[in-house]
């Protein structure tokens, strides 16, 4: 938020000599900051029947940008002291050159705050930490006597960011972040299936521990590894496909947010570049990535250059409305900053990330959806994928899917991949249920080497001509 405390960092860094520095480093430049950041993380994973790995980390430091034009220069130090920031000074000027520019505009103040700043490491002691992974463990194993090994993984961290702008204006952000997985195998008759669960956000550890959540988390584990247990080959070729609600939206991210965002748009290399205004997906659908979802794992107060988090429409009943931005990219490209500069961490540059992306409900039944499907297949979990910006072209697993005759779901089945590209995929959507959800909060996202966590959501989604890999001829 705006004129924050230059705390926790005035112990280490004037910041009078730290704004003197950054105007220097900015001198002629149209952009820049100083983004300070603390975060401490642990990790608890209870495997196999004890503890596996109990870990802790605790890093700090800063990171300096001078932006001219397309050019960044950028200088980065886990020391936070005068003399670290005077070299970052010399490194962050070589972008401005000779400047000539004029520094933007700051980003807006905002008073919104989406979640709690306290500590969620703290909030419950570690003997209840383990206490709750021996827990998990014991009843996942009490539920089916073909459970044979259980992964209980407990995670929180806090991370305190400060952004120091060139014109003296003070931003500060404290992020909470909370998770619980499940990971259950099961055996029958020699064959070995997993199954897993898990979720969290930008909450206190109170409810994830408490014991109606994550038992509901490893019914969910027994549940998935026990349909893969019954699954069958899957069939192969193009058929039409439903999405489940919830986490399938990590289709729709991945294969149409990326293209999306501002940098791939303003230098051409998406499919969906210079396509405003044009009819990119089927009536009905409508796009939104919104980081302003109270406690949400993609949500963000402010982003990381500052700009307050804003709930921004992509696509609007079919039709390209707008590009995810940072600063740059939206300055470049004539359009204001949407709140979507992120970075994974004072080492990495902000570049335009997705927050909380998801696909609006319609008014279908989804069991209407499903009993419209006469040969398919009906898929609820995914694991990896792979997608090329370019050309938006997607291969994604299946974690747990069905198939699908006459409107009736039948056998589940393994092994199965969609295969397709996003801008094609969009404008075979026939029908939107009304059940739009979104994920339990596990998702992260890869971009240019930097990881950020980010939330997804769609509801059923029924679609048409996909290509179905799999094993079964």
């Amino acid at each position: 938020m705006a004129d924050a405390k230059f705390a926790p960092f005035e112990t280490m860094l004037d910041e009078n000599r730290a704004l003197a520095m950054l105007q220097e480093a900015t001198a002629g430049a149209e952009d820049g900051e100083l983004f300070l950041e603390r975060s401490r993380s642990e990790a608890l994973v209870f495997d196999d029947g004890r503890v596996k790995t109990a870990s802790y980390d605790a890093t700090e430091g800063f990171g300096l940008r001078a932006v001219n034009g397309e050019v960044a220069g950028y200088a980065h130090s886990s020391e936070i002291s005068e003399s670290a920031l005077k070299r970052a000074v010399a490194t962050a000027r070589l972008a401005v050159g000779k400047g000539g520019g004029a520094l933007a505009a700051g980003p807006s103040a905002t008073n919104q705050k989406l979640y709690t700043d306290s500590d969620p490491i703290g909030s419950a002691s570690f003997p209840v930490k383990i206490d709750t992974l021996r827990e998990i463990d014991a009843f996942a194993r009490d539920l089916d006597s073909r459970v044979v090994q259980v992964s209980a993984t407990l995670m929180a961290s806090l991370q305190e960011v400060f952004i120091l702008r060139p014109d003296g204006t003070r931003i500060s952000d404290v992020r909470p972040m909370t998770r619980v997985n499940v990971s259950v195998i099961v055996e029958d008759q020699g064959r070995r299936e997993s199954g897993s669960a898990g979720g969290g956000g930008r909450v206190g550890l109170d409810g994830l521990i408490a014991a109606e959540d994550w038992q509901a988390k490893a019914r969910e584990a027994l549940r998935i590894a026990l349909v893969n247990l019954e699954a069958v080959p899957a069939p192969a070729g193009q058929m039409d496909v439903l999405l489940g609600p919830g986490w399938p939206g990590i289709l729709l991210h991945e294969a149409v947010g990326h293209g999306l965002e501002g940098d791939f748009n303003r230098k051409e290399s998406s499919s969906f570049s210079g396509r405003i205004g044009d009819q990119v997906a089927s009536k009905g659908v409508t796009v939104i990535d919104d980081g302003t979802i109270p406690d949400r794992r993609g949500s963000l107060t402010v982003d990381d250059e500052g700009t307050p988090s804003r709930k921004n429409t992509l696509i609007e009943d079919g039709i390209l409305v707008g590009y995810m931005q940072d600063r740059q990219n939206a300055r470049l490209m004539g359009v204001e900053p949407t709140g979507n500069g992120r970075r994974q961490s004072y080492a990495h540059m902000p570049m335009p990330r997705m927050t909380n992306t998801y696909m609006n409900g319609g008014d279908n039944d989804p069991k209407d959806l499903l009993a419209d499907l006469k040969d398919g297949i009906y898929a609820v979990g995914f694991g990896g994928g792979q997608v090329d910006i370019t050309n938006g072209k997607f291969v994604f697993s299946c974690t747990e899917a069905y198939q699908v005759k006459d409107g009736k779901v039948g056998a589940p089945v393994k092994g199965a991949t969609l295969i397709g590209d996003g801008a094609t995929a969009m404008t075979q959507i026939r029908a939107l249920g009304n059940d739009m959800e979104l994920d339990p909060g596990m998702g992260t996202c890869g971009k240019a080497g930097q990881s950020v966590p980010v939330g997804v959501g769609q509801p059923t989604v029924l679609m048409g001509g996909l290509t179905v890999g799999g094993s079964a001829t």
